[in-house]
């Protein structure tokens, strides 16, 4: 069993993986999904526990960095900051981007700390409930996760249930755990599938890969208006949120909430929220134009949806949605099976996941709010030279999965 500890070494980590996952999120296209994915295969070396401080760190990190280019150059960085940018805009074009950052980010900070307190005060009874489920319970269980996915899907329905049911025929690949006979594997790949596809680099395929050859079909547009945050005609202060904690903890239960429901995803959590906050207002009329309601609405229910994601992966062995998918393979890695059972029986790494969490969300704060400034130029990095980087890194981290096997890196 793992035991709770951690030290020096973990906070490093945990700030490491926070600043490399707000230079992701703030670059467009590139996510904290993607983050995770290609950081993944250097968990190898670590422990468990230190492991979870560096992906939950680039989890955060990812999903509140998506709001500097959202606000900067009305771009999302990230899909859950597609509503930030409606006011944070306008408030940055009249001299007051660097206040409508800090607004941002202050939201973020609130709306994570919520989630966090969801996580810790709903799994546990869930996993309780979800321990007695019989084969019948949970068959629905995963076939309600199909019809999200199908429900969910760009275009035509039958499209995301084809897709869903493809990826239950692919994974069936591999041999029986009763007898060890193979199940839907050519003689010719006998070897190189005894065991299935490896989860690894089957996510760094569909998550990092998949993301930068679309970039570079489409082409890749660096070119962005520069935002001058040194003259600011209105600077940040704290009484900008008066009148706003019923819009914070609302707009963070809503991305809790979101969260928890598997294949939502961010963006469905700000639209929801700031459509609510909008629908609530008694100035309606004013969302769109720079007000500080319809910011705090998006990035404090972004950020709420990191907790809710992990309930039902903790719980119910179903991520949330992409990102915590593959922080399944994080814990595979380790040997740890997510599901009812996880929290019973790994009662020291529920512990851990809901502390690094919590430091993950004050780092992310300490490294965005005061040296924002600086941070913001990470929006105008080129990819044609980090994307490079990145294929190389996924390369050897798929190769490396099976101590190397370059059927991975094909596959």
């Amino acid at each position: 069993m793992e035991v709770f500890t951690f030290g020096i070494t973990q906070l490093v980590m945990s700030f490491i993986g926070v600043v490399i996952g707000i230079v992701f999120g703030a670059l467009p296209g590139m996510t904290a999904t993607m983050a995770i994915a290609i950081f993944l295969p250097l968990t190898y070396a670590y422990d468990l526990t230190t492991s979870l401080f560096l992906l939950l760190g680039l989890y955060v990190g990812g999903i509140s960095g998506g709001l500097i280019p959202a606000i900067l150059i009305n771009i999302p960085g990230t899909p859950s900051s597609i509503c930030t940018g409606f006011d944070g805009f306008p408030m940055a074009k009249r001299g007051e981007g660097l206040r409508a950052l800090r607004i941002g980010i202050t939201a973020s900070l609130f709306g994570g700390l919520i989630s966090l307190a969801c996580l810790w005060f709903f799994t546990p009874p869930l996993a309780k409930v979800a321990i007695n489920f019989s084969a019948i319970e949970k068959f629905l269980i995963i076939l309600f996760a199909l019809t999200i996915i199908a429900a969910l899907s760009k275009g035509a329905m039958i499209k995301g249930i084809f897709a869903g049911f493809l990826g239950v025929l692919i994974a069936l690949i591999g041999q029986f755990a009763d007898n060890n006979k193979m199940r839907m594997v050519p003689d010719l790949l006998k070897v190189d599938l005894r065991m299935g596809f490896q989860l690894l680099p089957v996510l760094i395929g569909l998550f990092a890969l998949v993301q930068i050859f679309q970039e570079a079909e489409t082409g890749m547009k660096e070119e962005h208006q520069k935002m001058d945050l040194n003259h600011e005609t209105r600077g940040f202060s704290f009484k900008d949120f008066n009148g706003q904690w019923f819009n914070v903890l609302r707009s963070g239960l809503i991305g809790t909430f979101v969260g928890v429901l598997p294949g939502v995803g961010g963006s469905a959590a700000s639209l929801l929220s700031y459509s609510q906050a909008k629908s609530m207002s008694k100035h309606p009329e004013k969302f769109g134009t720079g007000i500080v309601d319809g910011l705090v609405a998006s990035e404090g229910s972004n950020n709420g949806l990191t907790g809710g994601a992990l309930i039902p992966l903790l719980s119910l062995g179903i991520p949330g949605d992409s990102t915590t998918a593959v922080l399944i393979g994080a814990f595979m890695l380790q040997g740890i099976q997510v599901g009812p059972l996880f929290i019973t029986n790994n009662p020291d790494i529920w512990k851990t996941i809901l502390v690094a969490m919590g430091i993950a969300n004050l780092f992310m704060f300490i490294v965005m709010f005061y040296p924002i400034k600086h941070i913001v130029k990470v929006i105008n990095f080129p990819k044609t030279r980090i994307y490079p980087v990145i294929i190389l890194l996924c390369t050897v981290g798929s190769y490396a999965t099976q101590n190397g096997n370059m059927f991975d890196v094909w596959a």
